[in-house]
């Protein structure tokens, strides 16, 4: 990682992520950058993914500003808790944050995850997956985070998914 890089990611490092074990205990915190350069430290972190009334799937292209899988596409929303922040907590927080969307969220499981993006530095999660059901309508992106949307049938993203290689790893599993 460039020093160039790690500047433009200073104000990401003013969050502490919880680092975890492999049973997601907690055992540390330290900062974004931190936990994603090299081959990663283990931290907490969630993926939702928001469904219209019709059920189709809202996705989002990431920022090419990210440190990781910039301009790549992703679920809905995922991000880390900081601090003391519960999971349930940090994945509405986000969800207003980067879509502007209100969203009652449902924790359907969890899973150790990591890959590795270039020589840049690597996503190691344990990562709790959301779901949720929300109003298209009152969708309003950050653009710091979100360059573009999407929704898609379950069908449709499948057949886009085995087609592309413009999505992240942890979306495609």
């Amino acid at each position: 990682v460039s020093s160039a890089d790690l500047a433009s990611n200073a104000a990401a490092d003013a969050d502490t992520l919880i680092l975890v074990d492999e049973q997601d205990n907690e055992v540390g915190a330290l900062g974004t950058v931190d936990c994603h350069l090299g081959d990663g430290i283990l931290h907490r972190a969630f993926s939702v993914f928001l469904f219209s009334p019709e059920g189709e799937l809202l996705i989002q292209q990431r920022s090419p500003e990210k440190m990781l899988w910039g301009g790549y596409w992703a679920n809905s929303c995922c991000s880390h808790p900081v601090g003391d922040e519960s999971m349930d907590a940090a994945a509405a927080r986000r969800v207003r944050e980067e879509l502007g969307l209100d969203a009652e969220l449902t924790h359907i499981h969890s899973y150790e995850y990591a890959a590795t993006f270039g020589d840049v530095g690597t996503e190691h999660e344990v990562v709790g997956v959301y779901l949720g059901s929300v109003d298209m309508s009152a969708l309003r992106v950050d653009p710091t985070e979100v360059s573009e949307v999407r929704t898609f049938t379950v069908e449709a993203l499948d057949e886009a998914i085995e087609d592309e290689d413009a999505f992240t790893p942890w979306f495609r599993i």
